[in-house]
């Protein structure tokens, strides 16, 4: 058999096969039958099996989440192949290669643990919140249901979190174990007393009862409304009795003030019906009246205002569904006679005519000072000083003529 060579082996005369690596030569086996470069193609093929392989390993720690362990297994797995591969080939390359994956996966495994510490970190501060808001409903929640299914569902979030050390999930662990006890007793606590706290409302509620059973008859409308208002305030803070005795109880409660009250309206519609006659004498008063208005003579109207107010109280009460409408209309009348009576007092008032005479001259005074001051800035063409006048000119003839008009009320 002739040789063959290749730059990474070669194939001697007896058919022995040869890698060349840096550690030098070594035989990766023989071939008998067929051509040396049949040979050499044949173990070449064995290393490109092995290069594929490690070309598949890295792209799965390029592309995939490959956890460092199991990566680290397949490189281990391939360094002994090709250390010991009967292949033709760069094997140092391939060793090269390998190495790479492993700082690779080194780096893979340190981010894996950060991860990891995170990963516990916030599990940890999921777990302390879980915890606290369990103790806060063991310590403050009074809505029972409410605050036993939110217990159930924090349990459950617990489960679903990932898991941290031992020793504080221990810990931790046992705090809510221990809200839930404490919520529990409460529970049970409150509704020991629930029963006794209800009994002793159907006892309050009976004797409120039995109030407002004796009022029903009551024919003192005034005072009587007044206490089944107040019998309604305790019945209100009575707290509730159990349920079938609340709703009989306050069957009878709310029947004994239906029985006073539809009796109070029927004598009150029975004494409107004799109201209404003195209504329709107010309506012909307010009539008379709302005549005196717009005021003209102050005198004549303050004195039919007097005799209108002695018909009125003479004509007696009216319905109560008329009343507010009947008294509003007389209660302008009133302030109408009583705006004029105070605007003829300010307009005779003779100390207030001598303050508006005494105000307008000192304005008049004024203004003809500044028109004087004006004349002479003007010929003297000092332009800031003829501003300033004109400023104050303008204001003081505004102020007289809001000052004429006041002195002309006193005419």
């Amino acid at each position: 058999m002739s040789s063959a060579t290749d730059p990474w082996g070669r194939v001697d005369e007896d058919g022995t096969v040869y890698v060349r690596t840096s550690d030098g030569e070594r035989v990766v086996g023989s071939w008998q039958a067929g051509a040396p470069e049949e040979a050499l193609a044949y173990f070449k093929r064995k290393y490109d099996a092995l290069a594929t392989e490690i070309g598949l390993l890295e792209q799965r720690l390029r592309t995939t989440d490959l956890q460092p362990a199991q990566a680290q297994q397949s490189i281990d797995r391939l360094r002994e192949a090709v250390a010991g591969a009967h292949a033709v080939g760069d094997l140092d390359a391939l060793v090269r290669r390998l190495d790479g994956l492993t700082e690779q996966v080194g780096r893979r495994r340190e981010e894996v643990k950060v991860q990891r510490e995170q990963h516990r970190h916030e599990a940890r501060e999921v777990k302390e919140r879980i915890v606290a808001e369990a103790e806060r409903i063991a310590a403050e929640e009074t809505h029972w249901k409410n605050g036993g299914e939110r217990l159930r569902l924090l349990v459950e979030e617990w489960k679903a979190a990932d898991r941290i050390d031992r020793p504080t999930e221990t810990a931790l662990w046992k705090r809510l174990s221990s809200a839930r006890n404490a919520f529990t007793k409460r529970r049970k606590a409150y509704f020991a007393t629930l029963d006794d706290q209800r009994e002793e409302s159907r006892r309050e509620k009976e004797r409120l009862v039995a109030e407002a059973e004796a009022l029903s008859g009551s024919t003192d409308w005034g005072e009587t409304a007044a206490a089944y208002r107040d019998l309604m305030r305790r019945w209100k803070s009575a707290g509730r009795a159990s349920r079938d005795a609340e709703e009989d109880l306050w069957t009878r409660f709310k029947g004994a003030q239906d029985t006073f009250f539809q009796a109070r309206g029927a004598a009150f519609a029975e004494r409107d019906a004799e109201f209404r006659g003195n209504a329709e004498e107010k309506e012909k008063i307010l009539a008379e009246a709302e005549r005196l208005l717009p005021v003209r003579d102050v005198r004549q109207a303050r004195q039919a205002l007097r005799t209108v107010q002695e018909r009125w109280e003479a004509a007696g009460m009216v319905p109560r569904d008329q009343r507010d409408r009947l008294e509003g209309r007389l209660r302008k009348i009133e302030e109408a006679v009583r705006s004029a009576e105070e605007n003829e007092w300010r307009r005779t008032n003779p100390e207030a005519r001598a303050r508006a005479e005494a105000t307008v001259g000192q304005l008049r005074s004024s203004i003809e000072q500044l028109e004087k001051r004006l004349g002479k800035a003007r010929d003297a063409g000092r332009d800031k000083d003829v501003k300033e006048a004109e400023e104050a000119l303008s204001a003081r003839r505004a102020w007289l003529e809001e000052a004429e008009r006041t002195l002309a009320e006193f005419s």
